[in-house]
């Protein structure tokens, strides 16, 4: 849904990856959107889609913050790198802190 969300967005994702409680998502933005629009859109999106599924409890929320950074071209490699092996990263220890930092503010 993420995916199909960004195509409607006009969002290029250059990576993404999940741990157990959130999610990494590696994307240009136009400028035509606010990065909370844009939040709050995939965020929205997503959770109507899992509530939706006959299998599911229609129980789940996305947490009210996220985290944002810009990065530049040189960056881009590594940024993907880390937010596609989520899951490796958290299970060996190895975040990396301004990464992982969130706003609790939306």
């Amino acid at each position: 849904m993420i995916y199909q969300k960004a195509k409607e967005l006009d969002l290029k994702i250059h990576a993404a990856g999940n741990a157990d409680d959130h999610a990494h998502i590696v994307l240009s933005i136009p400028p035509k959107i606010a990065v909370a629009e844009c939040v709050r859109q995939l965020k929205g999106a997503s959770a109507y889609a899992i509530n939706h599924r006959e299998d599911g409890d229609r129980q789940f929320k996305w947490q009210a913050g996220y985290g944002a950074l810009t990065i530049g071209e040189r960056s881009l490699p590594m940024v993907m790198e880390y937010a596609a092996r989520q899951k490796e990263h958290h299970r060996s220890g190895k975040i990396v802190g301004i990464y992982e930092k969130i706003d609790a503010e939306e």
